[in-house]
C-alpha cells in the first residue's frame, strides 16, 4: 500500500534524508522511530505531498509515482493525516460539523448528513457535539474529531504524526483502542511516527528505526518486546524506553 524508495531530501544544503526505502502492506501498521530530527516527519511530509522538492519514488495504493505532478484531489482520496496537536489542527471558529462536513463537500459527495453521524458514532463521539467548537472539547475529544475527519472521504492510508503525544496517559490509551479497532475494522494501513516505543509494541506491526536520516534497522515488533533490536542504536532507544 505504501512504496518509498531511495527518498532523500533536502533543506538548502542539508540533506535530511539519505536513501530511505521501506513497503508497507495492506492493513499494515508501521512505524518510523527515532529521536527528534531523525526525519521522521519529513517523511510522512513528502508522502503527503507537503514538500516541494525530493529525489526517489513515492508511492501510495493504486496512485502513480509522487516524484511527479499529480491531483491534489485523488491523493486525498488515498491517504491522510492526523496530527500531533488536535487542538492546533481545527479551526477554533469552526463547528465540528463544518470541520467534517468540508471534505465531503469539496468532493461532492452526497449524504453528508448521515455521513457525518456515522462518522461521530464510528470515532466515539456523542452526536450532540456535532454543533460544538473545538475549545468545548477535551484533547480527547478534539483528536476523535481530527481522526474523523481523516476518515471522512475513506482513505485506505492514515498518516500519524505522533497522535497521543499532546494527551494526558489516560486519554491516550483511549486513542489508542480507538485507531485499532478502526484499523481492523475498515481494513485501514497506518504509518505511524513516534519516539514512544511501548506505543509502537501496541498499535505497530513493524518498524523502521531512524537516526540522521537513514534507517539503520527494520524489525518486528515482537523483536522490540524481547528487546531483540540488531543495531546499536535500536538498542540504544529501547534501554532508554525500559529504564528512562
Amino acid at each position: 500500500m505504501i512504496h518509498v524508495k531511495d527518498l532523500s531530501v533536502s533543506f538548502s544544503d542539508v540533506r535530511v534524508l539519505h536513501d530511505v526505502s521501506f513497503d508497507v502492506a495492506t492493513g499494515e501498521s508501521f512505524a518510523l522511530v527515532g529521536e527528534s530530527g531523525s526525519g521522521k516527519s519529513t517523511i510522512l511530509k513528502a508522502l503527503a505531498g507537503q514538500l516541494p522538492a525530493f529525489t526517489g519514488t513515492l508511492r501510495i495504493g493504486e496512485d502513480n509515482d509522487t516524484d511527479r505532478p499529480f491531483s491534489a484531489r485523488d491523493r486525498a482520496r488515498q491517504v491522510q493525516m492526523v496530527f500531533q496537536d488536535p487542538y492546533g489542527s481545527l479551526h477554533p471558529r469552526r463547528t465540528i460539523d463544518d470541520t467534517l462536513n468540508e471534505p465531503l463537500l469539496i468532493h461532492g459527495l452526497p449524504d453528508r448528513d448521515s455521513k457525518v453521524i456515522a462518522m461521530l458514532d464510528a470515532v466515539g463521539l456523542p452526536r450532540r457535539f456535532r454543533f460544538r467548537l473545538p475549545h468545548q472539547l477535551s484533547g480527547g475529544q478534539r483528536q476523535r474529531v481530527a481522526i474523523a475527519r481523516a476518515l471522512m472521504l475513506n482513505p485506505p492510508v492514515l498518516l500519524l504524526d505522533e497522535p497521543t503525544s499532546a494527551l494526558d496517559v489516560s486519554v491516550q490509551a483511549e486513542i489508542l483502542n480507538l485507531l485499532k479497532s478502526l484499523r481492523e475494522e475498515k481494513n485501514l494501513t497506518f504509518l505511524l511516527v513516534t519516539h514512544d516505543l511501548p506505543v509502537v509494541s501496541f498499535l505497530c506491526d513493524r518498524l523502521a528505526i531512524l537516526h540522521a536520516g537513514r534507517i539503520v534497522e527494520t524489525a518486528n515488533t515482537e523483536a522490540l518486546r524481547s528487546g531483540q533490536l540488531s543495531s546499536s542504536y535500536g538498542q540504544e532507544l529501547f534501554q532508554r524506553s525500559v529504564y528512562g
